[in-house]
């Protein structure tokens, strides 16, 4: 036997944290799907401002202590500063976008929108990363966007102005993670700090002008929905160190089957058939997109 041979115990032991990264995995998806059903149920009494405002505080609150231990001197000391703006930018306006939409479409039309997320990111890497994207590859980014326009239903009703905000908030959500991949040397609690430092600014400047008296039942549950997404950030980073990224990252997908049952028990939302058959194809595309990059890593290539 040689000396890097796995014995069982090794194997079982590998076997064992990967399975917890899965469940990792799944409650944090569970958790940024409970966190999207509390933000509708809230941006229906309270202005989108306020609901982020109030979130962003909440979630600031968790996430001192991380800070803190870490150093502070790290939250200015960034890599590329101009696209860690860029980034904030954009991350606010996601987030802003997404509240907005919820007010007016269903969670699960919202929802599949964002999950288009992966394909745009696979369009625009041959020229934002210097990525070679191979013939599969266009053909599923291809296939991606037919899903997407299959589950916006285009007519002239189609397009109002929550779908397409919803379109613009997925692309926000794409260029979150294109630089992302830019900006792998800084931290994760950095990037979420000026996430959630500039969501908090955008809701100081917006909620005053839509302020709605706030009882202690919805106060709570406004600060829970900062606690649940952070949770949910802490679960789903914790899945990632846990088990291969080809083993927990498609679960991301079951943000679509929850958005479809809370959406039909807590808000009567019945899924419309273009939307189902859109999901499926944007799903599809998604995976394989996926997976044919993670082979291409494993071959060490760059063909597509």
């Amino acid at each position: 036997m040689t000396a890097d041979a796995a014995t069982p115990s090794s194997l079982s032991h590998a076997s064992g944290t990967a399975r917890t990264g899965v469940l990792f995995m799944l409650l944090g998806m569970l958790m940024f799907s409970l966190n999207d059903v509390m933000g509708k149920w809230l941006v229906a009494t309270y202005s989108v401002g306020q609901v982020v405002l109030i979130r962003s505080l909440a979630a600031a609150v968790l996430l001192a202590p991380f800070l803190w231990a870490g150093g502070l001197r790290k939250l200015v000391a960034v890599e590329r500063p101009w696209l860690q703006l860029a980034r904030v930018v954009a991350s606010t306006a996601e987030v802003i976008a997404f509240y907005f939409a919820v007010v007016y479409l269903p969670l699960a039309d919202v929802m599949t929108y964002w999950l288009a997320a992966p394909i745009y990111v696979a369009a625009v890497s041959p020229l934002v990363l210097k990525e070679h994207v191979g013939w599969r590859r266009w053909t599923a980014i291809a296939i991606g966007f037919v899903g997407v326009v299959i589950a916006l239903e285009p007519s002239s009703e189609a397009f109002t102005l929550p779908a397409l905000i919803s379109i613009l908030g997925s692309m926000f959500f794409a260029f979150m993670m294109v630089s992302g991949r830019s900006l792998r040397g800084t931290p994760d609690t950095i990037l979420a700090f000026w996430q959630i430092v500039g969501a908090a600014v955008a809701g100081l400047v917006w909620a005053p002008l839509d302020w709605t008296p706030l009882n202690s039942l919805d106060t709570a549950l406004l600060g829970l929905l900062g606690v649940v997404a952070m949770l949910a950030h802490v679960l789903v980073n914790r899945a990632l160190k846990l088990a291969e990224t080809a083993t927990v990252a498609p679960l991301q997908y079951t943000l679509l089957f929850w958005a479809i049952v809370f959406g039909w028990l807590i808000f009567g939302d019945a899924p419309r058939l273009s939307m189902v058959l859109g999901a499926g194809l944007i799903v599809a595309s998604g995976l394989f997109i996926f997976f044919r990059e993670q082979q291409l890593k494993r071959q060490g290539r760059l063909k597509g």
